[in-house]
């Protein structure tokens, strides 16, 4: 791709995970930035501006990198779904995302310099009807407790999920598809 070095701004294995994938070259560098959670921002905006908060705390210290920020969040009739508490939090929000539609959006940043360029992508969740028996079978077979909403899509997704609308990867926790287009045009 013709890039001198990219930093993966993120402490998430399931990105690191796509990158390498994809057969990126990169290194990781975990943003100190914090983020926002401020569910009156429209959520698209509020994932853009966490991704652009990520990447520009690196690239300062990075000006010849391109560096990748990116923040998913799972939502609900408008409001964000973070990272459960512990496991009954967790079991609540999956009560909460049962035989409904959710969303999950994902901003990415990609900033080099003083330059930069965010996007996000959107993905809707469609839940099977939940019992509180295939709730606990679920929680006991995956490890919840660090995805926003509560589940995630690549790890028994089949016991929770109807059915997705738009990318897979996105809901993963990046765009894959996406990031490679937008870093060929950066």
């Amino acid at each position: 791709m013709g890039l001198d070095r990219l930093i993966l701004a993120s402490g998430s294995p399931r990105r690191r995970e796509l990158l390498s994938a994809a057969g990126l070259d990169f290194d990781v560098l975990v943003s100190p930035a914090e983020e926002l959670h401020d569910a009156s921002i429209p959520l698209p905006v509020l994932c853009e501006g966490n991704a652009k908060l990520k990447a520009l705390a690196v690239a300062k210290d990075f000006p010849e990198a391109v560096v990748l920020g990116a923040d998913t969040l799972v939502y609900i009739d408008q409001m964000p779904l973070g990272k459960p508490d512990d496991e009954a939090h967790a079991r609540k929000m999956l009560q909460q995302l049962s035989g409904r539609t959710s969303k999950v959006c994902t901003g990415v940043c990609l900033a080099r310099g003083g330059e930069s360029h965010c996007f996000h992508e959107i993905t809707e969740v469609v839940f099977k009807p939940l019992s509180l028996t295939i709730i606990d079978d679920y929680l006991s077979k995956v490890h919840v407790l660090d995805k926003a909403g509560a589940y995630a899509v690549q790890e028994h997704g089949d016991l929770i999920i109807e059915q997705l609308k738009g990318d897979y990867d996105n809901v993963v926790g990046l765009p894959v598809q996406r990031v490679l287009q937008e870093l060929r045009r950066f």
